[in-house]
């Protein structure tokens, strides 16, 4: 290999940049906790973008040297190229080995107990024996990217860490997934997070741009985008780089010719210090060409054989490629590395290009048959002697030789082999180019070859189903399998639904049914993640593939999410059945993970169904059972939903308290992709327990770290319920129009559109829609709400009475109230009160259907609040308190103050701002004092109803037409004032009633009861 030769960059000034640099030492500074807000240091990242050559990589080297001298570590991973190819997770790997190389003790202290896990980015921390994939399920990836945000954290709390990552326009699906993961995840630690990319390569189709995209909308990310330098920055680095000023001509020819590229004015002016002063190429590869071949010739040909094998070269396999004895070699290389055209890797185990643009250049000069002998060359080196390669990198790159070598024969088995290196380091999107790759060489592969292909070795998504997986030749079928479950666990839906459909299709022309049925199944999924439809479709021909066979593990599969899909969508009895058959099949053939699913889902549809206790115990178990075999699935599934069935039955504390717990189960198998649900979750918990700002924080949460609509739907809907009890109303719809676009229209859940609609009918009704918010309940099926939509059906019932009580007597709602309540009453009859929490809510609906008929007792509301005494619904509790405290004004003036005492106290807690108004005009209209230390405030001299919300006679007047309907114009007409007059007493009515619309005004007049029915002045 070469000793030291002089490897220095051309320009050894930095030019310009002063912005630039200052934008990343801020960061670097916000990073490190050199400013008061962030002590402990917060993470940062940042993305360079700029044309090939115009120095990024040079703007990245000042950095260094000042983070250097902050005493930071400094880490940099490029994105490896191997022809069109990108190695998996090659950033992270090449910037972790740096940092476990300049932290060890740090490293081994953040790694303890994730070896194995963490191995996959970077496999020297644990052996991989090989032929041991590990578990696969969709949160397998999410599990590695959390211990990944984890690693990072821990490793940078003490110490600055600059991580750098070159070339993102080479970068495979897998990284930049965990990149968009990371800008997310990162909360903690003095890490500035950085990347850089060829603008200049990403054009309309390139997967980069819809990345760069979803970053921006990412406020933690920032973004630089270098432009050319201008003349005068282009005088400074000539004259760094010729240690002299240029004269006026050679300064001009340069800018001109390279038009102010940083790259290009160093080449050109190389060109010119080695005397090429005259026919200057007006192209940049027409110049690194020329000084290609200004080289010997056996320079040249090893230079053409170091562009074909990859970013990097190692130098043994370029020793094995080129036939060279080694002193001929390394004098080749010499004349490379002191033309500066290539350079020894930073390990000096290996060569590469000075710049990607003089490889591109080089690369795309080769004929298509030297190209194949290369590609041929490089993997027959590999083959013979394996060490040569590192081992994370073998399987790919022989795949990449292979197929580029256009040899079918060799090309199947290594691509297949390269897929199952990407599965095991769960980098599915390069597994599923890999597959799709394997698929488009399976018939140009000879036969012979095919036949000796095993399932055992390279496909694991089918069960075996009788077959011996390990004499049993490799189908075309297990191959489109593995690409499904690929495509579905690198969340590229659309393709793996595409193929699971062409699977199923060739499934049923081969007479295969349960395979048939089984990518039925992976239809259903993929058609519920991408919001298509509830999956119904799919599975019904599932069930229908697998009717009359003998059990299988397929069989059992079908049936549990069948049984699942019930669960959600129409639980009942047979859906009970359902999940009873599905586990006996999987227990019949032996497989537990299919029977722990079924049992888990069996549990929670006896909960729902009324078998509380016995359904939470087969929960808990399944739970238990899945955290002892290490199953992330299950474990997943337990955290989330074990959780939902508490708080569906008014275990609200229990809830709470599980999930708080699971949160940390999960950050500890890195099961990243329950996060999200667990907090919506927990904020719906802790809204019922009247922990309203905790709800609120988690909620937010949740919508930041959601993948997919539905997650997000979930906790954008709790934020809706928090804003409509707090009367931030527009907040409110929008947080509903949002929720519902997440949840979409295509067969959503009963349990999501009720929680939507309830949201919908409380805004109706805090702006006297009465309309919209009948139409609204009106939407629900005649036939009542399904078991496991109780926990939905109840406040929606709830809330569409009050909307009624509260315009009870107005002539407008009038028409349509009779068969309204009636509804009401008819649904609430069909919904089961088993629990206190819906005992609770069944008396208060009752309440209120007897108040909007005008018949509500201080009984009905006492029945309603002990049953809310015995739940914990702080805020349910204190509505209900309120309206019996006003039923005993009259009878138990004692009474009704402790009451309405008590309910403003809750009301002040959690900031339920119209409620607190509501109490407050109440105990004002009653004399009342809300602090129990203070004397009952005077008897007021003819103040009218108004006047407890600071309103004036005319002001009254004026509400009470606007409480109606009544437009300006006919206010004005009916109270002998002009329209302008009317218009400002609407103004100042909205101002004192803090409300911004006439709807909402009507409802405060009307939810306070200021006007009881009597006519109106007639409009004119």
């Amino acid at each position: 290999m070469l000793g030291d030769v002089e490897t220095r960059s051309v320009s050894p000034v930095f030019v310009g940049r002063a912005g630039e640099l200052s934008v990343l030492t801020g960061a670097l500074s916000r990073a490190a906790g050199e400013g008061a807000a962030h002590p402990a240091g917060e993470p940062q990242a940042v993305l360079i973008g700029g044309e090939a050559g115009v120095g990024k990589t040079r703007l990245v080297e000042e950095l260094w040297e000042q983070a250097c001298r902050r005493g930071a570590a400094f880490a940099v991973g490029g994105c490896v190229e191997i022809g069109v190819d990108g190695l998996p997770f090659a950033p992270f790997s090449a910037a972790l080995r740096t940092l476990r190389q300049l932290m060890p003790d740090e490293m081994a202290a953040a790694v303890a107990g994730h070896e194995r896990e963490l191995s996959r980015l970077l496999p020297e921390l644990a052996e991989q024996p090989r032929g041991e994939s590990g578990a696969h399920d969709d949160e397998e990836l999410a599990r590695l990217f959390e211990l990944t945000a984890r690693l990072l954290e821990r490793i940078s709390a003490d110490r600055p860490v600059v991580l750098v990552l070159e070339d993102l326009h080479w970068a495979d699906a897998s990284t930049r997934h965990l990149i968009t993961y990371l800008t997310r995840a990162l909360r903690r630690g003095r890490l500035l997070f950085l990347a850089t990319y060829r603008s200049d390569d990403v054009h309309r189709r390139h997967p980069l741009r819809p990345f760069l995209a979803e970053l921006e909308r990412t406020r933690a990310v920032h973004r630089i985008e270098l432009g050319r330098f201008n003349r005068g920055e282009v005088r400074r680095q000539l004259t760094g780089i010729l240690a002299a000023e240029p004269d006026s001509d050679l300064l001009d020819r340069v800018f001109d010719r390279s038009d102010g590229n940083a790259f290009f004015v160093e080449e050109l002016a190389r060109s010119l210090a080695e005397g090429n002063t005259c026919g200057l190429s007006d192209s940049l590869r027409d110049i690194l060409l020329v000084r290609v071949e200004a080289l010997p010739e056996s320079a040249q040909r090893v230079v053409r054989i170091l562009a074909e094998g990859g970013s990097t070269v190692e130098h043994g396999l370029l020793l094995a490629v080129a036939g060279l004895p080694e002193d001929d070699l390394i004098e080749a290389l010499r004349a490379g590395v002191e033309a500066h055209i290539v350079q020894p890797t930073a390990d000096g185990g290996g060569y590469r290009f000075r710049h990607a643009l003089a490889r591109e250049a080089v690369s795309d000069d080769l004929l298509p048959p030297e190209r194949s002998r290369l590609n041929r060359a490089y993997a027959a080196a590999v083959e013979a002697d394996p060490g040569l390669v590192p081992d994370e990198e073998r399987a790919m790159r022989l795949a990449s030789y292979w197929y580029h070598a256009n040899d079918a024969a060799k090309a199947l088995p290594a691509v297949l082999g390269a897929a199952v290196e990407a599965r095991r380091r769960h980098a599915y999107s390069e597994q599923l180019r890999l597959l799709e790759r394997a698929m488009k060489l399976w018939d140009a592969a000879p036969e012979g070859v095919r036949t000796e292909l095993r399932p055992v070795d390279y496909a694991e998504a089918f069960p075996p189903c009788g077959c011996d997986p390990e004499t049993t030749p490799m189908r075309f079928l297990d191959l489109i399998a593995e690409a499904t479950v690929a495509g579905r666990y690198s969340r590229d839906r659309e393709r793996a639904l595409k193929i699971a459909k062409r699977g199923q299709r060739l499934a049923v022309g081969e007479g295969d049914a349960l395979r048939a049925a089984w990518f039925g199944v992976q239809r259903s999924k993929l058609v519920c993640a991408l919001g298509r439809g509830d999956g119904w479709a799919e599975l019904a021909e599932a069930q229908e593939l697998v009717r009359g066979l003998p059990p299988s593990v397929v069989h059992a599969q079908v049936l549990s999410e069948i049984a699942h899909w019930y669960r959600v969508h129409s639980p009942g009895p047979e859906s009970l059945a359902t999940a009873e058959r599905a586990v006996e099949y999987a227990r019949m053939v032996g497989d537990e993970e299919t029977e722990l699913t079924a049992k888990f889902c069996l549990g929670g549809l006896m909960a729902d169904a009324g078998h509380i206790d016995d359904g939470l115990a087969e929960m808990y178990a399944v739970k238990a059972r899945a955290l002892e075999l290490g199953i992330p699935h299950l474990i997943a599934s337990a955290l989330v939903n074990l959780p939902f069935s508490l708080e569906s039955v008014g275990r609200s504390g229990e809830a709470a308290a599980l999930l708080e717990e699971g949160l940390e189960t999960a950050a500890r198998h890195g099961l990243a992709g329950s996060e999200a649900w667990m907090l919506g979750n927990l904020a719906e918990s802790r809204y019922t327990l009247g922990r309203w700002d905790e709800a609120r924080t988690a909620a937010e949460r949740a919508r930041e770290v959601g993948y997919g609509p539905q997650p997000r739907g979930w906790a954008v809907a709790v934020l809706g319920t928090l804003e409509l009890g707090r009367g931030e109303y527009e907040a409110a719809a929008r947080h509903q129009r949002e929720a519902r676009g997440h949840f979409g229209t295509e067969s959503p859940s009963p349990q999501s559109t009720l929680y939507v609609d309830t949201i919908e009918i409380g805004l109706a009704a805090a702006e006297a829609r009465t309309a919209d918010a009948r139409a609204a309940l009106l939407r629900t099926g005649p036939d009542g709400f399904p078991p496991g939509a109780y926990r939905y059906a109840w406040p929606l019932l709830r809330i569409a009475a009050t909307a009624e009580a509260d315009t009870r007597g107005l002539p407008a709602a009038a028409e349509g109230r009779t068969e309204i309540l009636d509804r009401i009453e008819r649904l609430a009859k069909g919904l089961a009160a088993t629990v206190p929490l819906w005992q609770g809510h069944d008396r208060w609906v009752r309440a209120e259907l007897l108040r909007a008929r005008g018949a509500d007792t201080a009984a009905a509301w006492a029945e309603a609040a002990e049953a809310f005494e015995r739940a914990d619904f702080p805020y349910g509790l204190a509505v209900v308190r309120r309206r019996w405290a006003e039923s005993l004004l009259t009878t138990d003036r004692a009474r009704a103050a402790e009451l309405l005492r008590a309910a403003a106290e809750t009301a002040a807690e959690l900031g339920a701002r119209p409620l607190a108004e509501d109490i407050t005009v109440l105990a004002q209209r009653a004399r009342i004092s809300l602090a129990a230390d203070e004397p009952e405030p005077p008897v007021p001299l003819e103040q009218g109803p108004g006047s407890v919300l600071g309103l004036t006679p005319r002001e009254e007047d004026v509400l009470r037409l606007v409480a109606v309907g009544r437009s300006n114009r006919q206010i004005a007409e009916a109270l002998y004032i002009s329209p302008k007059t009317a218009s400002v007493h609407v103004s100042n009515i909205l101002a004192k009633l803090g409300v911004s619309g006439r709807g909402e005004a009507a409802a405060v007049a009307h939810r306070f009861r200021l006007f009881p029915p009597e006519p109106v002045p007639p409009a004119a």
